[in-house]
């Protein structure tokens, strides 16, 4: 990690509050998850820049966490749909189907939380749709960092809980 940072994007291993937690299917049999009080505690304020743009992934059964980890970080939420992933088949490519409570979800949204003043906007074409194969588990696509970048330039950058490096980004999590 280089000092400062104008984008962090983040995926945090939230703990899910449903039956599938505790069995085979969860997140926490899959990979290590943490609660929302030790996602806040981490001082992610120490790596922002004073004028930083925050895009989180959020659990949709989660929201009030979700913004509760934008204020604990220092934080202040844009939007919750910064990105709208549409998960499809890999090898079909029609939809996804996932877990659900009503509905059987294949989508997950990255939110937007700014720190001081907006960054810059350098691409004002970029859409929040993204339609994208599903991968292996908690992995997001590749093009939303790409178009992470597009959007705001040649920043410094870092993700938080990365599970690969990528060019371009400072990494931390517990995969790389």
């Amino acid at each position: 990690m280089t000092g400062k940072y104008t984008l962090i994007y983040a995926d945090p291993p939230w703990t899910y509050r449903d039956k599938a937690a505790d069995g085979e299917r969860g997140a926490g049999f899959k990979y290590p998850v943490m609660n929302v009080l030790d996602i806040c505690r981490l001082p992610v304020w120490d790596l922002s820049a004073d004028d930083c743009l925050l895009a989180m992934w959020w659990v949709p059964t989660q929201p009030v966490e979700a913004l509760k980890v934008v204020e604990a970080w220092g934080f202040k939420l844009m939007t919750m749909k910064g990105f709208t992933w549409h998960k499809t088949n890999k090898h079909k490519g029609n939809s996804a189907i996932g877990m659900g409570h009503m509905t059987r979800a294949n989508s997950e949204d990255c939110l937007f939380a700014v720190r001081g003043k907006l960054p810059a906007r350098m691409d004002a074409s970029i859409c929040q749709h993204v339609t994208a194969p599903r991968m292996e588990n908690s992995r997001k696509p590749d093009i939303i960092r790409e178009k992470l970048v597009q959007l705001l330039g040649d920043v410094p950058r870092i993700e938080l809980f990365a599970r690969q490096s990528t060019h371009g980004f400072d990494v931390w999590g517990e995969s790389v």
